[in-house]
């Protein structure tokens, strides 16, 4: 999910969720798409949308534990007036000037290197950005270079030490005995879709004798309890933010008076995080303090309360967020091979200026810290916080030049199958045919559902087969009588139902993905933004699935040929072949092991001297003296 925000201080419209970044240079508004992850789409950088903090001394209750954070440059406290900026509003033109569609010339490389220059002043980074950027129609950020930018710390990680995945060895129990029970809280941020894996991760952590509460959106409260885990509500309403990128095509939003409500969204995810981690359980009153935090970056604060707390913090994603040469940044199009590395750190710079005024105003009011001026470290390949990702390496191998710190953990599955009872009225129509073809888009609101619906129909009806369209928060399937070879599907596991599918048409999100390749379905990816067109190209670059068909250019023509594309029994050999790769991979097992091995040592409290021998007797002896005893 993205959210829309203004930054006050630096004219800076920022949208985190599953839309987009938009950032208000000169005359124009340089919008750069964001998504996220999962089945829905979320995504920012760390906890800030940068990725950094102050050195942190981290440990166990007593906070006896060093652990080193990267370092934020922060501003002498008697320099920073943040009433100062919050009330310096910039007016954001919405309008895209008339020399926005000129392409820019490639960037020389000693200019783009100035990109990770932390001592460059937000102003100037702006302008730089400006020229460096060129808004597209679509709403995305494009951009060339005519060198390889040499960007910091981009050495290729030696051999030695690069893992294409977490080792699939089982956790040992005894490996465990030096890790005592933590009060583990995650920061998770986004739709149903993004939240799911870590309720899996979660109550693997549990059953290693940890406490676990999984701070999100209200929506999902008995989702999260009803799965045996502790909950806590955090800010922002993924309907909300989902029905905004939808709306506004071009992540733009459609008037000036929507830029405060998408401000609001992010601000009340940031200041609920704080909270989330120390308050009592609001239920029972139980208290809690975080030892530990996992998130997700859309969370936005999350290095930030880390630092204040001075506990450990691991960031787990479902798309790329760590810069590297092998592929671009998911909410970039850049094109050149010498760009990928550099996308990372461009849209890093978008996100931090859109949401830094938020980030100080949330340091100094609530964690009592300095402000941050310029966050160093940024997107993790120089920072000491770890990262996890959360895909197979089977069809996403981890990149050479992603260090130990990073790890590719798997796909995280919850097992919903088990429990589910479907409706009588599904089984029967299963059984009276061939397996169908899947058609949901998730939580996305669908902008003209009837339409949509009717080229569905049409296709099914073409190619000659049956189809399950799943209604979702889209509103499709809404037809006064169904043919028969058509089953509206209000909600129903994707782990039941895709086994039950020769193939899927769905919007890309990560967790759907995983689940259709997991079954072995034929894969059509529909992305409507976000990091839903990445997916769809990892799709159909491993031979299950065709091109993404981008949501604008839905067709009947298209999906039809989609359609007969999934039906080749050769793109179905690909998708059995991968289904059987991943059968070797667990990825909840995955994160849970880097999530331990990343923990940092507890210091050892020194033993005590051995007592001497006779040494307790010649003390009372010495006691009874002093009072006068016999």
């Amino acid at each position: 999910m993205v959210m829309m925000e203004e930054s006050r201080e630096s004219g800076v419209s920022s949208s985190d969720s599953d839309d987009e970044v938009s950032v208000s240079v000169g005359d124009r508004v340089v919008v750069i798409e964001s998504g996220g992850h999962s089945d829905s789409e979320l995504g920012r950088k760390d906890g800030s949308g940068t990725g950094s903090s102050s050195t942190n001394r981290v440990g166990d209750s007593s906070g006896t534990v060093d652990r080193t954070l990267p370092r934020a440059n922060t501003l002498p406290g008697e320099t920073f007036n943040a009433d100062k900026l919050e009330r310096n509003p910039v007016h954001v033109n919405l309008e895209r000037s008339k020399t926005e569609r000129r392409k820019k010339p490639n960037i020389l490389g000693e200019e783009a290197k100035k990109i990770f220059d932390d001592k460059i002043s937000a102003q100037k980074k702006r302008k730089l950005l400006e020229r460096i950027a060129t808004v597209n129609d679509d709403g995305t950020v494009e951009f060339e270079v005519s060198v390889d930018v040499e960007t910091p710390n981009a050495d290729v990680v030696p051999e030695s030490v690069h893992h294409e995945a977490v080792d699939e060895e089982p956790l040992d129990p005894t490996d465990l005995q030096c890790i005592p029970p933590l009060q583990i809280v995650m920061l998770i941020v986004g739709t149903r879709g993004d939240v799911q894996p870590f309720v899996a991760i979660g109550k693997h952590l549990q059953d290693f004798g940890h406490r676990v509460r999984l701070a999100t959106h209200a929506n999902f409260k008995e989702f999260v309890l009803s799965a045996g885990l502790e909950f806590f509500p955090l800010g922002g309403d993924p309907k909300v933010l989902a029905g905004y990128m939808v709306k506004n095509k071009g992540f733009l939003p459609s008037g000036p008076s929507e830029i405060p409500i998408q401000r609001k969204q992010i601000k009340d995810i940031i200041f609920s995080l704080l909270p989330a981690c120390k308050d009592p359980d609001l239920d029972s009153g139980i208290p809690f303090r975080a030892e530990a935090i996992i998130a997700n970056p859309p969370a936005y604060g999350h290095t930030h309360v880390a630092e204040a707390l001075k506990v450990p913090l691991h960031i787990f994603f479902t798309m790329p967020w760590t810069p590297t040469s092998e592929f671009p940044h998911p909410l970039s199009r850049v094109k050149q091979n010498a760009g990928y590395r550099l996308s990372y750190h461009i849209v890093d710079s978008f996100i931090w200026l859109g949401i830094r005024d938020m980030i100080n105003e949330f340091r100094k009011k609530r964690l009592k810290l300095r402000p941050v001026t310029y966050l160093s470290g940024a997107q993790g390949s120089a920072s000491d916080v770890p990262y996890g990702y959360i895909w197979s390496p089977h069809l996403v191998p981890k990149p050479k030049d992603w260090g130990p710190k990073v790890d590719v953990v798997g796909f995280c599955f919850l097992d919903l199958a088990s429990n589910y009872v479907p409706p009588e009225s599904l089984v029967k129509w299963l059984e009276t045919g061939d397996e169908p073809i899947y058609v949901g888009f998730g939580s996305l609101p669908v902008e003209e559902p009837e339409k949509m619906t009717q080229i569905i129909v049409e296709a099914l009806k073409t190619t000659g087969q049956r189809g399950i369209i799943n209604k979702g928060w889209g509103g499709l399937g809404d037809l006064a009588e169904p043919p028969d070879f058509v089953y509206l599907l209000d909600n129903c596991p994707h782990d039941w139902l895709f086994l039950r599918c020769k193939a899927v048409v769905h919007h890309g999100g990560a967790g759907t993905t995983a689940a259709g390749l997991k079954a072995a379905c034929p894969t059509t990816v529909v992305p409507f933004f976000g990091d839903q067109p990445f997916w769809g190209d990892r799709v159909h670059a491993r031979g299950v699935g065709p091109a993404p068909i981008p949501v604008d250019e839905f067709s009947l023509n298209k999906l039809v040929d989609a359609i007969n594309y999934m039906l080749d029994p050769k793109v179905k050999q690909s998708a059995v072949e991968l289904a059987k790769a991943m059968e070797t991979e667990d990825g909840v097992e995955g994160a849970v092991k880097a999530f331990f091995r990343h923990l940092p040592p507890k210091k050892v409290e020194p033993e005590p001297s051995p007592t001497p021998p006779g040494f307790f007797e010649q003390s009372v002896s010495s006691v009874r003296r002093c009072f006068g005893c016999s």
